[in-house]
């Protein structure tokens, strides 16, 4: 009996729009092209859809350090990265930005569905900001010693060693990226999305089994261990929002207030979608209505397991959307045993690898009929019953890398 033929959405995470690609990358976006293809291949319906994270503090500051406009140097990325995306081979069916209309009014209307049913709120509250720079500082852009695990030099929103989130006034001996000197607390009024309001959606999201539901497993186990510990720290307010300048869009009725870029950035996901369905006359709602039968898969490193697997399944049952079927962690490529980091410099870029390292396009190959004719001639010479050799020893093949100059 033929398999039933599905409607399939897959994503993975999106590429920052401050730098160019890397091998740590490349690993995400070659596992989720493998798998796509074999859905493609069973004759399923199966989208690939990806696009540029653009927004934030650290595209805002590189482009001023390169004396042009923030829509420049995206512009310049996303060429740049759908290029490297295509020699790896990577068969995106859309690649778009988050610095788009259709993003721009997704996340509008997510905001004010989410407003309107008292999901946010308003609150003042303390921000670091730089002294010598004039300017409120993002997460990212305060580094200072995790105050769960004491690993230094960990970013002002969660560490890379144990996986806490916390706020950057937590951070102990916290400093500022950009100067050096220590920020100072600022008042400043910022919007929050409400978690807590969704801890019982969210646990029955995520621990199904709790619900005696066998089926529909949207984490895997390792990862729903991981949230467990995270619920038991409570489900706090999100805050939302960030203050000019700031490169992004303008929350509505806010003047000088803009969406924090991990609002937007999963938003991008609908948006590249939406794109494609008005190149290929698909219908959004199909698969992203609160009723959709379509399967929606998101493959992602970790390191984002917080956003994904709480703030992003919660933002859309809130607006009424449909959530994930499953999402798919990964490990880090790492280097001398820690994340391969383009923040922190320590990584190969997708263009090197390419340039020095990859193999060459003339690869011999093997065809299934030359292999099967091998086989058959390497058969026939043998007189029937007579066993197979084998070594005394199973061997082992080890690799040792090779250094590069």
């Amino acid at each position: 009996m033929p398999e039933k033929k599905r409607k399939i959405l897959v994503t993975s995470a999106l590429p920052y729009a401050n730098g160019p690609l890397h091998l740590g990358h490349l690993v995400e976006y070659i596992q989720t092209d493998i798998w796509v293809r074999f859905q493609k291949m069973r004759g399923h319906e199966c989208y690939y859809v990806c696009a540029d994270d653009t927004h934030g503090t650290p595209v805002m500051l590189r482009a001023q350090q390169e004396g042009i406009t923030p829509e420049q140097l995206i512009a310049r990325m996303g060429a740049e990265h759908q290029r490297d995306f295509a020699d790896f081979g990577i068969g995106f069916d859309n690649y778009y930005s988050t610095h788009s209309d259709e993003n721009r009014e997704i996340v509008t209307e997510i905001y004010r569905r989410l407003s309107k049913a008292g999901h946010i709120s308003r609150r003042t509250i303390k921000q670091a900001y730089d002294p010598v720079k004039n300017m409120f500082l993002p997460d990212r852009f305060i580094k200072g010693t995790c105050p769960r695990c004491n690993t230094p030099d960990q970013y002002g929103d969660s560490c890379e060693n144990c996986g806490a989130t916390y706020s950057p006034t937590e951070l102990k001996n916290p400093v500022s990226a950009l100067s050096g000197v220590p920020p100072v607390e600022k008042d400043s009024e910022h919007f929050f999305f409400k978690l807590g309001d969704f801890k019982d959606f969210l646990r029955m999201w995520l621990f199904p089994r709790e619900h005696k539901n066998d089926r529909d497993i949207h984490v895997q186990a390792e990862v729903a261990n991981k949230l467990d510990e995270w619920f038991d720290a409570g489900l706090k307010d999100w805050d939302i929002s960030r203050d000019a300048p700031y490169f992004g869009f303008e929350i509505p009725d806010a003047p000088g207030k803009y969406f924090y870029v991990w609002l937007d950035a999963p938003v991008g996901y609908m948006a590249s979608f939406k794109n494609l369905c008005a190149k290929q006359g698909l219908r959004f709602d199909d698969f992203w209505g609160q009723d959709s039968h379509a399967e929606l898969y998101h493959f992602i490193g970790k390191d984002i397991l917080y956003f994904h697997t709480r703030f992003w399944p919660a933002m859309l049952e809130g607006a009424g959307f449909r959530k994930p079927t499953s999402v798919f962690a990964h490990g880090f490529l790492t280097v001398n045993g820690t994340k391969m980091s383009k923040s922190r410099g320590t990584f190969i870029t997708a263009r090197s690898y390419l340039n020095h390292l990859a193999p060459p396009a003339s690869s011999p190959s093997v065809s299934a009929e030359n292999w099967a004719r091998k086989r058959s001639t390497r058969n026939c010479c043998k007189k029937p019953g007579t066993p197979r050799k084998r070594s005394r020893r199973p061997t082992k093949t080890a690799i040792t890398p090779r250094r590069c100059a």
